[in-house]
């Protein structure tokens, strides 16, 4: 039997979803092994996509529907990295580490209009349910925030922002034809996985 090949996974996490990416190598020469887009709600229950949402944009205060709602996102969660990750073991690779870039970890509670804290509690539960799953397969996990991932990743690997960069777009171009997009969610997962290649 073959030892498995270790690997990094790197997400973008949106609101009802995640961009993921997994990459083998080192983080000096990476290898792009997977571009998926994973589901972190129920697309037959539209209402799990934004599930502190009421109509007209409004924050949902019928706490019954918000506990239905994340009850449904935990359980999509953890079905779709369990998913994940069965898939990857079984094409032989091993993962040690993950990383997830956020798009904020405001406390929802310092916000005041109702609205953005709608959006803040989204933020906080698609992050906290794909941290959970990673940790229920005993994969360590960081969080980035967006606004300095670049320049984490251009610390951390010694290279300029640009390099960093360049890196991806390399890798995108390494991306197969066919396995979905390449645009500014997916580099941003390369570059979760990349910082978690270490």
């Amino acid at each position: 039997m073959t030892k498995p090949q270790t690997a990094a996974l790197g997400f973008r996490i949106k609101s009802g979803w995640a961009a993921a990416v997994l990459l083998a190598g080192s983080a000096d020469s990476p290898q792009l092994c997977d571009v998926q887009r994973i589901e972190l709600s129920e697309p037959r229950l539209p209402e799990t996509r934004q599930p502190y949402h009421a109509a007209m944009g409004k924050l949902e205060t019928d706490s019954r529907k918000v506990n239905r709602r994340e009850r449904v996102v935990r359980c999509i969660a953890q079905a779709s990295i369990a998913t994940l990750l069965a898939r990857y073991r079984q094409r032989g690779f091993r993962i040690q580490r993950a990383a997830l870039v956020v798009g904020s970890q405001i406390d929802p509670a310092t916000v005041a209009n109702p609205h953005i804290r709608a959006h803040t509690f989204e933020g906080r539960l698609f992050r906290s349910v794909t941290e959970e799953a990673l940790r229920r397969h005993r994969i360590p996990t960081d969080v980035l925030l967006e606004r300095d991932a670049y320049a984490r990743a251009s610390a951390q690997l010694k290279q300029s922002i640009d390099g960093v960069r360049r890196m991806l777009q390399h890798l995108g171009r390494l991306h197969p034809a066919g396995a979905g997009s390449w645009r500014a969610e997916q580099k941003l997962a390369a570059l979760a996985a990349l910082l978690a290649l270490r």
